[in-house]
Order: structure tokens, then C-alpha cells, then sequence
């Protein structure tokens, strides 16, 4: 079963809350401790009122008085859970193809495990703050099969059922067969039409009825047929539908893998994932790597940033 680590406050005192973290930031210096304990303790619908609510007994803004106060990466996570989740996901989108070059993995992780309704919130969100379609935007940033997937998976029409057709399962698995592994060369608009239009349970059984077809992993397939991001995008798909919990354990430990860390990709996934499946994905973690996800935030990260990310994956 998923949980995640942080859940709505039993004892919410929305006036303490406020008051605590305008103490916070009064004086000389700034008091992270406070700040961290009171974002870290409520849910993202309670925050939502806390900052409302912050508005009316101070006229200020929170978030204003939060970008005064701090900065960096600790910053960047305060802010991050201050949004709603589909905001959120719609300011994400956008800083991936706003400036200088594109943030694949950023789009990938996104557009591949949200749910119909969630990526029509995004685009209604996207729409309205930044006056543009989210699909012209794909559209200008990227291209090829790549672009071709984004916008098969910005049409939010996946199928809605929940439960995997087996003879679905077969049919597909022979599609993506002939389209690949079956002929010289490959057609990635069939493989393109069925990993962007099946459920992840049916795209499980997907994975199941091609290892009867064939006897080799689809996986393995889809890597050996394809190249570049939208060989990324494909293997994103597949993984999150073999297992969504391993899949965001995997993003976390490449956010700290090699020299330095991405902090911008850790702090979207552990804010991203802490009301849904964050303990899961903590256990997963801990089985694929052999070292708890908490010790090695702890090697990699520093100051309140750590301390911030550290009592969101333990709040629970």
C-alpha cells in the first residue's frame, strides 16, 4: 500500500502557524527551525489556508516575505511546498523550457506519471499563467519522436480503466513486436500509440505478453530500438508501470549520483511524492541501493536544505 510521510495536521492551529513563522522572520536573522517544523507538520491544503490566512491577520504575503527572507535551495523547497501539487507541476513544465537548452528528465518524469486529470489541470493552470498552450510550448522546445510522445501524452487520453485486458495485452505486445523487433528498422509511432495510450497496469500486462510473445524483455527491446530522450521517455513509461515506487526511488538516487547533486530534481521528487508514496519509495529505496534514502541526503546535502528535506521524509 502507498503512503506518504506527510499528512494533514490532527491539531491544526492555523493563527499559531501563522504567527510562529511570522516570528520567524522578524528581528535579525531568521529562524529556519520554526519555519521548517511548520511547513513540514501540515498538509499542502492546510498550507494553502496558512497562507491565506497569513495574508489577512499581517497584509503581507508569505511567499514575499519567505523570498526576502531566504535563499537557495532551502528557499526553493519552502517555496515548493507552498504550491499545489498541479501548480506546482505546471511551474515545473515550464521552467524545463523556459531559457537555454530543455530539461528532458523534467518533462519525462511529469508527463509520464500524472493522470488524465492531472495533466488537464496542468494545461488549464499552464494556460492561464503563461498565456500559452502547454502543447505549443512542448511543441517548441522539442522534436522528433520525442516531441511526438510529449504531445501524445499532453492529450491526457489515456485509457481510464484500471483494469489490465489480457487480450489487449497480446494484441500490443505483437504491435510493438512487428513495429520493432520484428523488422528491419524500427516505427516508433506504433510503439509511440501504444505506450502513450495504455493505463500502467495495462502496460504491465503489456510487459508480461511480450516476454510470452518473444521471450525477450520489452524493456530491453524498447532501449535496443530506440535512442535519446525518447528512448528516456519509453523506458519511463514502462518502468513506472512495472513499479511507480521504484521508479521515483531510481530518480532520486541519480538526482545525487556522480559529482554533485541535482538539487532542483530532488526537491521536486521529494516534495512531489511526500502526501503520496514517499514512505514507499523510502523502502524501495533502501532495498535497491542498501542505504537509507535519509543517510544519503544526509552525505549529500547541508544547513537547513538538509535538515528541511530530511524532516520531510522522516515526518511520518
Amino acid at each position: 500500500m502507498m503512503h506518504g510521510t506527510i499528512f494533514a495536521n490532527d491539531n491544526f492551529d492555523c493563527e499559531t502557524a501563522c504567527r510562529t513563522l511570522k516570528d520567524a522572520m522578524d528581528g535579525f536573522g531568521t529562524n529556519e527551525s520554526d519555519i521548517t517544523a511548520v511547513l513540514t507538520t501540515h498538509s499542502n491544503e492546510q498550507r494553502q489556508v496558512i497562507k491565506e490566512e497569513y495574508k489577512q491577520m499581517f497584509g503581507k504575503d508569505l511567499i514575499e516575505d519567505l523570498t526576502s527572507e531566504l535563499g537557495g535551495d532551502y528557499e526553493e523547497v519552502c517555496l515548493a511546498l507552498l504550491d499545489p501539487p498541479r501548480i506546482y507541476d505546471a511551474h515545473q513544465l515550464h521552467a524545463a523550457v523556459s531559457g537555454a537548452g530543455t530539461s528532458e528528465t523534467k518533462l519525462i518524469e511529469i508527463m509520464t506519471t500524472r493522470t488524465n486529470e492531472e495533466l488537464e489541470e496542468i494545461k488549464e493552470i499552464y494556460r492561464t499563467e503563461y498565456e500559452i498552450e502547454l502543447e505549443e510550448d512542448l511543441k517548441g522546445d522539442t522534436s522528433g519522436y520525442f516531441r511526438r510522445m510529449l504531445i501524445s501524452l499532453a492529450a491526457a487520453n489515456r485509457d481510464e480503466g484500471w483494469w489490465a485486458d489480457q487480450e489487449l495485452a497480446a494484441a500490443d505486445a505483437q504491435r510493438i513486436y512487428d513495429a520493432g523487433e520484428g523488422q528491419a528498422g524500427t516505427d516508433e509511432c506504433e510503439i509511440n500509440s501504444v505506450l502513450c495510450s495504455r493505463t500502467l497496469p495495462q502496460l504491465q500486462a503489456t510487459l508480461f505478453a511480450y516476454k510470452d510473445l518473444t521471450g525477450n524483455d520489452l524493456r530491453d527491446a524498447i532501449e535496443g530500438e530506440t535512442s535519446g530522450s525518447v528512448q528516456e521517455g519509453y523506458l519511463a513509461i514502462l518502468d513506472a508501470a512495472i513499479d511507480l515506487q521504484k521508479f521515483f526511488a531510481k530518480r532520486m538516487h541519480e538526482a545525487m549520483a556522480g559529482l554533485g547533486t541535482n538539487d532542483s530534481d530532488l526537491i521536486r521528487l521529494i516534495v512531489s511524492r511526500s502526501e503520496i508514496d514517499l514512505a514507499s519509495v523510502k523502502t524501495q529505496f533502501a532495498e535497491m541501493y542498501e542505504e537509507n534514502l535519509a543517510d544519503k541526503i544526509d552525505g549529500e546535502c547541508s544547513g537547513n536544505y538538509k535538515n528541511m528535506l530530511l524532516a520531510i521524509i522522516n515526518a511520518s
